[in-house]
């Protein structure tokens, strides 16, 4: 099925960059440099999907927003924002926005949220991800990651401020992301704050807002980010790189429940639910007095630990098929599979960039790969490289020559008549090998 998406943008780079990388055989794009060029559009034809720029010259994408939800409600309608309108942006969403992304987009990023609302996985009679291997974009059926599925469902409901600790590239904003769509707040803010992009002497500021006059260059009140999550979540990611002295602030808001605007002595009561995630040791930190002992056990109410990659293997052959299949879709191809040898090397490799580095590297095979088939040598040279170390260290005839009739099999596609024609030796030859090795036929 075929998804039509609008992109509104008054900049024209920043349209041809959208629509080159998100047309695709499912995605069919089309762009206009104006809200009302955009509303000519909605008048003489269905789109799936709206994406538009907040800020340009005549209507604005909030104007757009209101416009085109009575033209074509069903219509999901995401906002793209410089930083310095996102209290602009969580507006819009409480209008009917399905989110915002900010500027430049993470394009990454803005082809999950389609894939989500456009292409939501098959569900079981329950309505859970069939065979409960995805929950909300996180793909998996090894025993370490239903477990985080459970926890998800089980906190999904309650207000307990969570922990998720992982690894660089694990999936910790996947994971409150999913904490926020299973609970009661699904429909309210759910806002994202990276600890490492903010500079520490704006952090305060952009937290908790301030009133006109607070300090030099205030010359408006601002909603802090805090204030704009009212009723939804707001998810610290990397929260061990917050600066110390911010520290007794943020401790403040999680203890009573209410902040003050730099500037102001007025308290403002919030209903916010806190998720954070970092890759460090927090508790070793709080040891050494690196991090406040009093915040650590008031964000750490329940963790979530997601596993690394090289510790759940078994996912490997699930993932690749999921990020097959979508980069495929993405780029215009249609492949068959992975060869052995390259399912091989997917195995042995131990991923130090976890789930985000397989996903890069599939997409890399599938761009570069001129064949039907994914072979090892369309996958990055260090994931080869580590594959022939271990077999080099596995090595013996046996293993090499079970190895040579896999990969000849594999390239002919298990007809064995084909396969000994490759190997140079007869059929009966080939089935005596495939038996004595134990190789199915």
């Amino acid at each position: 099925m075929v998804h039509n998406i609008l992109i509104v943008d008054d900049e024209i780079n920043s349209l041809k960059v959208l629509a080159t990388a998100l047309a695709s055989d499912v995605l069919r794009i089309e762009t206009a440099r104006s809200g009302e060029e955009a509303l000519t559009l909605l008048k003489s034809k269905h789109y799936d999907m709206i994406i538009s720029d907040y800020k340009m010259p005549g209507m604005s994408g909030e104007a757009l927003l209101s416009k085109a939800k009575i033209m074509m409600p069903e219509a999901p309608f995401i906002l793209l924002t410089a930083f310095g309108t996102i209290e602009l942006a969580v507006n819009a969403m409480r209008m009917g926005a399905y989110t915002y992304l900010t500027k430049p987009v993470n394009l990454n990023l803005l082809e999950e949220v389609i894939k989500d609302v456009l292409f939501p996985p098959a569900t079981g009679a329950a309505g859970q991800p069939a065979a409960d291997a995805q929950h909300f974009g996180i793909v998996g059926k090894s025993k370490a990651i239903q477990e985080v599925f459970s926890l998800i469902r089980r906190v999904g409901k309650t207000d307990a401020n969570i922990l998720i600790l992982g690894e660089s590239g694990t999936g910790k904003e996947l994971v409150a992301r999913a904490i926020h769509h299973s609970s009661l707040r699904v429909n309210e803010p759910f806002i994202p704050i990276d600890c490492t992009t903010i500079p520490a002497n704006l952090m305060e500021s952009e937290l908790f807002g301030y009133e006109k006059g607070a300090f030099t260059g205030a010359t408006d009140r601002k909603t802090g980010l805090i204030e704009m999550a009212e009723g939804g979540t707001i998810f610290f990611d990397e929260i061990g790189d917050l600066d110390y002295a911010l520290s007794k602030k943020l401790l403040r808001f999680l203890q009573e429940k209410e902040i003050h605007r730099l500037g102001s002595r007025n308290k403002i009561k919030t209903d916010v639910r806190v998720l954070s995630a970092t890759n460090r040791d927090l508790e070793s930190e709080v040891a050494e007095g690196g991090f406040r002992a009093d915040l650590y056990y008031r964000l750490n109410v329940i963790t979530i630990h997601i596993p690394p990659l090289r510790e759940r293997k078994e996912d490997i052959p699930l993932l690749t098929a999921h990020y097959l299949a979508y980069h495929a879709k993405k780029n215009r191809k249609s492949f068959r599979g992975f060869d052995h040898d390259c399912l091989t090397a997917l195995k042995n490799y131990d991923w130090p960039g976890n789930v985000r580095e397989l996903g890069n590297a599939i997409e890399r095979a599938t761009i570069l790969c001129p064949y039907d088939t994914i072979t090892a040598d369309c996958l990055p040279p260090k994931l080869r490289d580590a594959n022939e170390s271990v077999i080099e260290d596995k090595l013996n005839l046996p293993a090499m020559e079970k190895r040579i009739i896999m990969k000849a099999l594999d390239k002919a596609f298990w007809n064995q008549s084909s396969a000994a024609r490759l190997l140079g030796i007869s059929r009966k030859q080939l089935r005596t090998k495939m038996k004595n090795l134990g190789l199915n036929s």
